[in-house]
């Protein structure tokens, strides 16, 4: 039998319990939802740091913000940073199109995650902190017109 390459885990470094502690209280479908948006962002890169701001939000940061978590009644809103930086070809942003530094992707109940775009997105937007944040590229393209 051949195996496949080895499966990327993170690293009790870069995780934060509180973050389990705010999905696991969760209803069944948004705990599906943010755990799968958690493992998007950290297969988009595994140094991801996680921890939990505005007292119970869980963020996930590598350079700078790259996205939140915040279950309503009725969806999860993921807050996407620097989300302003780059073109939504699958539509999958919902609110804060003309916002300058986040973007919302609000997904319902039984609605499913697209992966595939989602982590482009998160991908793009750890590419941007670690080329100095959003600020830092702005300013570059303004004094290249």
């Amino acid at each position: 039998m051949t195996q496949g390459p080895p499966r990327r885990t993170r690293s009790p470094a870069n995780i934060d319990p509180r973050v389990d502690a705010y999905i696991d209280a969760l209803p069944a479908w948004q705990q599906v939802i943010c755990r799968q948006v958690r493992r998007l962002v950290h297969a988009a890169d595994p140094t991801v740091v996680e921890t939990i701001k505005r007292t119970r939000q869980p963020y996930f940061t590598l350079d700078g913000n790259i996205c939140s978590l915040l279950a309503a009644k009725a969806w999860v809103n993921v807050f996407l940073y620097d989300g302003a930086m780059g073109p939504d070809p699958h539509g999958i942003i919902t609110g804060g199109h003309d916002n300058k530094t986040a973007r919302t992707i609000a997904i319902h109940r039984g609605e499913k995650v697209n992966a595939s775009a989602l982590r482009t997105m998160f991908k793009r937007i750890i590419a941007n902190n670690k080329a100095g944040g959003w600020r830092k590229l702005k300013s570059r393209r303004v004094g290249h017109r």
